[in-house]
């Protein structure tokens, strides 16, 4: 398995300022990125009406090419799977 064919996949994680779950998420995205390379995108659900509504009470939510893989709690193990699962 190459983890090179990783390039180019970004995890989105949905936040907002103030948000300390969200924080836990981005400190497991960062410890997830020291092992596997991806990128992270952040989008403040404040900035977007829509992204508000849909995401308010479930942030931090965090997708992969669209796909929304956790929300509330960030599963490493999942995530890490889920990336690995796209290099092969």
């Amino acid at each position: 398995m190459s983890l090179d064919a990783l390039e180019g996949r970004t995890l989105t994680l949905y936040t907002k300022a103030g948000c300390h779950l969200c924080e836990h998420a981005m400190a497991a995205l960062q410890r997830l990125r020291a092992e596997i390379a991806f990128e992270i995108q952040q989008r403040d659900i404040e900035r977007d009406p829509d992204l508000l509504a849909a995401y308010f009470d479930r942030i931090p939510v965090v997708s992969l090419d669209g796909v929304e893989l956790c929300d509330g709690v960030v599963d490493e193990d999942l995530l890490r799977g889920a990336l690995l699962a796209r290099a092969v």
